[in-house]
């Protein structure tokens, strides 16, 4: 498998085409915009006793919500706030997922409920001494789960997968049609480091012209260096000591596509080898001695992941180093105004 794909987006779920995906999204249109109309009307929301953030998507597949959510409770955690997560989970004893385990590592002493059902999960810990200390939640893939009211509805866009040149499900990967953009308080673009300004210029314009209002900020997806398992040991580097070296990349996430060329633009070059899987991959035994095959054969003197993916990888034993770069999202342009939308919930709560 080496320099392959594993299973893209048309094995995550797969898309329909033809005339009978038409149909089938004209049907699921139909279904979304009932779900919605009971919504907007208030029936089977609950509003909670603390001010919430919801940070969500249009599509199947990752827009930076991860990492949009880490900067949502670092920024509230420098303003004195006692946030906690609230993420859609595996039902009992499926387990834990990538992100939650990143939550947990990274985001030391916030507070995660990850539960099939939300609302459970937070009434629970809401009876705990730590959710007591809970003065803001922060929702991840929170635009579709409206059954909590939020005060603050943030939507992410994909900057290399515009949503306006997609289909809804099953004929495309929108959950939402793009119009569902109208009922959130801001919108925010991504990996804008990945694509052109022409390219991020017109979608501005059509991001306009779907939700009413410019984007209130772009945002790119930057690496504060690296953390590096060497002999069992972790060691931090900065991102340079990447730099010339044969690497071999592992991934196993909704867009591999930034990623990888993050990596090849570290090393100055193509990498080594890839072994790019379906998102959430369970990295089984057999996928992991397939990855230190691949290394060894492509001659790699590293093997580079992500930190959803190293949460299942560092268990095992590996004869290369294993990088993963710090990702952090770096606000490139509307940083303040979108600070102030955050503390203003934070503080007060919404209108």
């Amino acid at each position: 498998m080496s320099g392959a794909q594993g299973a893209g987006r048309g094995e995550r779920g797969g898309a329909v085409g033809g005339g009978l995906g038409r149909l089938a999204a004209g049907v699921y249109r139909r279904e979304i915009g009932r779900r919605n109309r009971r919504y907007d009307a208030g029936a089977g929301v609950t509003k909670l006793n603390v001010p919430v953030i919801s940070v969500g998507n249009l599509s199947v597949g990752g827009t930076g919500k991860t990492p949009m959510v880490a900067w949502i409770v670092r920024t509230l955690l420098e303003a004195g706030r006692s946030p906690c997560i609230a993420m859609r989970g595996y039902k009992k004893g499926k387990g834990q997922s990538d992100e939650e385990l990143l939550y947990r590592r990274t985001l030391e002493g916030v507070p995660v409920v990850a539960q099939p059902d939300r609302l459970t999960g937070l009434r629970e810990l809401f009876q705990t001494e730590a959710g007591r200390r809970v003065n803001v939640l922060v929702l991840d893939d929170g635009f579709q789960h409206r059954r909590i009211a939020r005060d603050l509805d943030l939507v992410l866009v994909d900057s290399t997968s515009s949503p306006f040149e997609d289909a809804l499900l099953p004929s495309g990967w929108l959950r939402e049609p793009v119009e569902s953009l109208k009922r959130a308080h801001g919108v925010v673009l991504t990996h804008a480091e990945s694509v052109s300004p022409i390219r991020l210029e017109e979608l501005e314009l059509q991001v306009e012209a779907a939700h009413g209002r410019s984007p209130a900020a772009r945002a790119a997806h930057a690496w504060g260096g690296l953390d590096v398992r060497i002999d069992g040991r972790e060691v931090a580097r900065p991102v340079g000591w990447l730099k010339g070296k044969r690497a071999m990349v592992v991934c196993a996430i909704g867009r591999p596509e930034p990623f990888v060329r993050q990596v090849e633009r570290a090393i100055g070059g193509p990498a080594a080898g890839k072994l790019v899987l379906r998102d959430h991959d369970p990295y089984k035994p057999v996928t992991r001695e397939a990855i230190a095959k691949e290394a060894a054969a492509a001659g790699a003197e590293v093997i580079v992941t992500t930190e959803k993916d190293w949460s299942k990888l560092e268990s095992a034993e590996w004869a290369l180093p294993v990088a993963r770069p710090r990702l952090v999202m770096k606000i490139e342009q509307g940083e303040r105004e979108l600070r102030d939308m955050v503390g203003d919930v934070g503080r007060h709560g919404g209108s």
